[in-house]
């Protein structure tokens, strides 16, 4: 169950990190905003300090928090210990056959009777 759990972080980490790639590679640069059109060398002089939060920005944001809080899910799931048994015998399961199984317990011969003695 653990395994199953890690991997689906791990898959979930790896297609978040590839789609934050991707949304950085779309983003235009602050130049390249509509104050660069009117003259402006940056965006900040027409949207104010902060610039205008589009879609892809918006995105992003909500993206590299995923990413975060995998990256984080991902260390704590590598730090816990796997419970391995104490012993490669605690995982078994013992089976009697079916004919060991019929055997009466009052066939056993006492400690003090004198079957032990007869040969065989």
């Amino acid at each position: 169950m653990g395994n199953m759990v890690f991997s689906l972080v791990l898959t979930v980490h790896v297609l978040v990190g590839l789609g934050v790639i991707g949304l950085v590679l779309m983003q235009h640069g602050k130049g390249a905003d509509a104050g660069a059109a009117f003259g402006g060398g940056s965006s900040g002089s027409l949207f104010g300090s902060s610039g205008s939060a589009n879609f892809l920005s918006r995105t992003t944001a909500a993206l590299a928090t995923v990413f975060f809080i995998t990256s984080l899910s991902l260390s704590y799931l590598a730090s816990k210990k796997p419970e391995a048994p104490a012993s490669v015998m605690d995982g078994v399961v013992q089976t009697v056959p079916a004919g060991e199984a019929a055997a009466p317990a009052a066939a056993a011969p006492a400690d003090d009777s004198k079957a032990q003695a007869i040969p065989k």
